[in-house]
């Protein structure tokens, strides 16, 4: 099983209030995690997505995703927020409260991106998995049982 989502990429209570300081913050901690060495390539990458169509899912989570060759390795990150998102639009209307990014290298753009959007999509249908990404404590739950799903 490969690790997709490490415990420090699962970030809990985060106090953000926009969907640009969502996106902003991601780009930051991918910089800080070594995802990348160019957040603003990062972060424009997100801003571009963002543009094409909201990334706002139901049931409060959003799937933001970031293509670009400033990306080394894909990644997942997980955000969780002290408050909804009031700017981020979602498919149902809900109040965007979890955020799961994907951060894939532009050469993997057909392959990996697909893959692992299709295995976050599928997996956001699954109540149970919805309801432990809102409760977990410990963002080691949230780590293992995302790895779990992008495993299968």
């Amino acid at each position: 099983m490969m690790d997709f989502v490490k415990p420090n990429q699962v970030l809990l209570d985060v106090d953000c209030t926009t969907k640009d300081e969502v996106l902003a913050l991601l780009s930051a901690k991918a910089l800080e995690l070594g995802i990348t060495d160019d957040e603003a390539a990062v972060k424009a990458a997100f801003d571009a997505r963002e543009a094409e169509g909201t990334t706002g899912m139901m049931d409060g989570f959003a799937v933001p995703h970031a293509k670009t060759a400033a990306i080394k390795d894909a990644a997942v990150i997980v955000v969780r927020f002290a408050a909804p998102i009031a700017d981020w639009e979602s498919i149902d209307g809900s109040e965007i409260t979890v955020g799961i990014a994907l951060l894939v290298p532009e050469a993997e753009a057909g392959s990996t991106h697909i893959t692992l959007l299709a295995q976050i999509a599928r997996a956001l249908m699954d109540e149970e998995f919805r309801n432990v990404i809102r409760t977990a404590t410990e963002p080691s739950q949230i780590s293992e049982l995302i790895n779990e799903r992008l495993g299968d």
